[in-house]
C-alpha cells in the first residue's frame, strides 16, 4: 500500500516531467540521459533571429534566447555535453556569428548534427562546434554576404559587408578542414545558382571538401559527445 507521501512525491516528479517536455516544445531544447552522462540537446530551425523582429509566421530560431542557454550549459554542473541540431535557412548574419562565436569557446565538450539543411549563415554554426556531422540528405548552401532590403550606396556600406565577409571566411577555415581560399571559391562560383553566386552541397560533398567532418546521424554525434565526457573525466581522475 502507498503512504500519502510516495503518491506526493511521483505527482511531483510526473509534473516536473511534464514541465521539461513543456519548455522543451517552447524553447526547441532539452537535455537527455545517454549511457550515464547527461547532454543538453538545442536546435537552430528556421530563420535565426537577429536584431529586427521576423513575422510571426516565420520559424525562427531567437539568438537572445540561446545565448543565455548556452552560458547556462557552459556553468552547469550536470550537463557534461552539447549537441546542436541544425536546420536552418540562415537569417540575420550577425547573430548567427555571434552564437557560432559562442559555441567555438566552450570548453563543454560539443557536437553539430545537420539535417534538413544548413544554409548561409548556418554553415559557421555547423563547424562551431568541436566536431560536425551531417546526414547524406542534407544541403548546405555557401554564398557571399547579401544585403537585404535598402542597401545605401556608400563605400562604408560595402566595406562592413566585405569585412563581415572576412570574418565568415576566416571563421569557418579556423573551425574546420576547408582552407579560406576554397571556401571563398565556392561563395563566388557561377552558374550553379539561379541569378546568384555560390555553391550548394550535399552531405557527401560537404564532408569530401572539408567543410563538415563526418558524415553521421544522432547516434553518430551522441557516440561522439559520449567519448568526449568519458576522455575528459578520466583525465581528471588520473589528474
Amino acid at each position: 500500500m502507498c503512504s500519502e507521501f510516495d503518491v506526493d512525491e511521483r505527482e511531483e516528479e510526473a509534473c516536473d516531467r511534464e514541465e521539461e517536455q513543456g519548455s522543451a516544445f517552447e524553447n526547441g531544447s532539452i537535455t537527455v540521459k545517454k549511457d550515464g552522462h547527461f547532454i543538453h540537446c538545442l536546435t537552430v530551425i528556421g530563420q535565426i533571429e537577429g536584431h529586427f523582429i521576423l513575422p510571426s509566421q516565420n520559424k525562427t530560431t531567437k539568438y537572445e534566447h540561446v545565448i543565455p542557454q548556452l552560458v547556462a550549459i557552459e556553468e552547469s554542473r550536470d550537463i557534461e555535453g552539447l549537441l546542436i541540431i541544425l536546420n536552418t535557412v540562415g537569417g540575420d548574419v550577425e547573430a548567427g556569428l555571434a552564437i557560432a562565436e559562442l559555441l567555438s569557446t566552450m570548453q563543454t565538450p560539443t557536437a553539430s548534427l545537420v539535417l534538413g539543411g544548413g544554409h548561409s549563415i548556418g554553415v559557421p554554426l555547423a563547424v562551431s562546434c568541436k566536431k560536425s556531422f551531417i546526414v547524406p540528405s542534407a544541403t548546405m548552401t555557401v554564398h557571399p554576404v547579401r544585403m537585404n532590403g535598402t542597401v545605401l550606396g556608400v563605400p562604408q556600406t560595402l566595406s562592413y559587408f566585405e569585412k563581415m565577409q572576412d570574418r565568415i571566411v576566416k571563421f569557418v577555415a579556423n573551425n574546420s578542414k576547408i582552407s579560406a581560399k576554397a571556401f571563398r571559391g565556392l561563395m563566388m562560383k557561377t552558374g550553379e545558382l539561379i541569378m546568384d553566386v555560390g555553391t550548394v552541397l550535399d552531405g557527401e560533398e560537404a564532408v569530401k571538401c572539408g567543410l563538415v567532418d563526418e558524415l553521421g546521424g544522432l547516434s553518430d554525434a551522441l557516440d561522439f559527445l559520449n567519448g568526449e565526457i568519458e576522455g575528459n573525466n578520466n583525465a581528471l581522475h588520473n589528474n
